[in-house]
């Protein structure tokens, strides 16, 4: 086995404290876009105890006037990227044709669909128990012109 060089243990030394330094610094100062050298908050963090638990969904209303569940499987669209996105989609609702298009790509003879919406079902928690309690929050909708 041949013995590590100075220059080597050098750029061994100096990786090893940029690793540590990025660390530290996530840690103090990070997000969970900083991850693995920030926090990953979904995992450092609680809600207090008697925090509502949100539920997010999209669903669709057809020309039928069935509502549709607009899931991953229906559209390929995940829930995390709904999410991860959700202020845009407030700003801007025209940006939920997206899910519908990727909805009629896969359901080709299904009924064409007149509204988009993503609803947040708020699960009521008392002393970090479900009560069974809910209620649909619409927090932003997309209506095909008419």
């Amino acid at each position: 086995m041949d013995a590590l060089t100075s220059h080597g243990r050098t750029i061994r030394v100096a990786a090893t404290a940029l690793g540590l330094t990025l660390l530290l610094a996530g840690t103090a100062w990070g997000d969970d876009d900083h991850f693995p050298f920030g926090p990953f908050r979904m995992y450092s963090t609680s809600d207090p105890a008697d925090a509502d638990a949100p539920d997010t969904r999209v669903e669709g209303v057809d020309l039928t006037g069935a509502v549709v569940d607009l899931g991953e499987r229906a559209t390929g669209i995940r829930r995390a990227e709904i999410e991860g996105q959700q202020a845009h989609y407030v700003a801007d609702p025209t940006r939920l044709r997206e899910v519908a298009d990727a909805y009629e790509r896969r359901h080709p003879d299904a009924p064409r669909l007149t509204e988009v919406r993503i609803v947040i079902r708020w699960h009521d928690i008392t002393d970090r128990r479900p009560t069974g309690q809910w209620s649909d929050e619409t927090v932003v909708r997309w209506q095909v012109a008419p």
